[in-house]
């Protein structure tokens, strides 16, 4: 693991010259939450060894990347852009400027109501939301809400009005923080305890516990679009939808480098897969570093498909 995080934190140099050309210089956005990272430490580390490109990581977040794509057609790639958060992607998009590469989580990123799965394993009725409802105490009584100021929280607050919470007997309780909303998850499951709430994905506790989503029934855009601004007239009963969560190239870096292109099209995972990287991550103190070191020479079956025979042997060389 040693000889990987060298490499990794020196990867340029680890390859002749002659190599780095036929590449050469590739930016790559690191967005500023923990997924983010590590996905954009496994595909730069990716790039530089076993494609001999020169990596430069640009520390951004998604406002900041897509401004940057559109003003200054750059970075190159671009790991792990929530669209929704960003409209203005699909007018680049529609502009030829940009192109999608992948969906970087294949089953999209998660927003749900949570359960325990013991819960259900001992009232099965708790996996959907009119189980939930009539049977408040076996849960609790309590649905652990988002922070005000959270997108989330704006949905849930019309959620609950439409699935008639108060008229079930339910009380919503409005956490503080992320951290209070996270450690209330976690003191209920390691006490086996009843527990309802929002969470979402990829994140640690989604890896950590096994939660199970309840059903809240069909999703419906118009309904959902409305949920989520805070002067919807008629809240309505929808479930979340799943998130398109893309790694974004712009198109001349796309036609430059069509090897590595490929490359960045295959690096893909589902949320759980990151959840549990993510858990094992805050389980070992680990920084996103480690994380991907721990990736990559644990899931060498997955990652090997997503290279060419070239970069297959050269990354084979380094990781055992």
């Amino acid at each position: 693991m040693r000889k990987l995080a060298l490499a990794a934190t020196f990867g340029a140099f680890a390859l002749p010259a002659a190599a780095q050309a036929e590449c050469g210089e590739v930016s790559v956005a690191e967005m500023n939450w923990a997924s983010a990272s590590i996905i954009t430490k496994i595909t730069a580390f990716m790039m530089e060894q076993g494609y001999g490109c020169d990596v430069t990581v640009v520390p951004s977040a998604t406002t900041t990347a897509i401004t940057s794509l559109a003003e200054n057609n750059e970075p190159d790639v671009v790991p792990e852009l929530w669209v929704n958060s960003a409209p203005l992607y699909f007018k680049l998009e529609e502009q030829g400027k940009v192109k999608k590469a992948t969906d970087v989580f294949s089953d999209g990123g998660s927003e749900n109501w949570w359960v325990p799965d013991y819960l259900v394993e001992e009232h099965p009725e708790l996996a959907t939301i009119e189980g939930v409802l009539n049977n408040p105490e076996l849960v609790g009584g309590r649905f652990h809400n988002c922070p005000d100021g959270w997108g989330c929280r704006i949905a849930n607050d019309n959620l609950v009005q439409a699935f008639e919470f108060e008229e079930h007997g339910m009380e919503v309780f409005n956490h503080g923080s992320g951290e209070t909303l996270a450690a209330a998850m976690a003191s209920a499951y390691e006490n086996e305890e009843p527990w309802f709430g929002y969470y979402w994905g990829p994140t640690a506790p989604l890896g950590r516990y096994n939660m199970v989503a309840v059903d809240m029934g069909p999703h419906d855009p118009d309904i959902h679009a409305c949920n989520q601004t805070p002067d919807c007239e008629n809240p309505g009963k929808s479930s979340y939808p799943a998130a398109p969560v893309l790694t974004v190239v712009t198109a001349d870096f796309a036609d430059r480098n069509p090897e590595v292109f490929d490359l960045v099209s295959n690096i893909s995972f589902t949320t759980q897969e990151l959840s549990n990287l993510l858990a094992w991550q805050a389980d070992n103190g680990a920084s996103a570093e480690e994380a991907a070191v721990h990736y990559l020479t644990t899931s060498k079956d997955t990652w090997i498909d997503w290279v060419n025979e070239d970069a297959a042997e050269k990354l084979s060389a380094i990781i055992q």
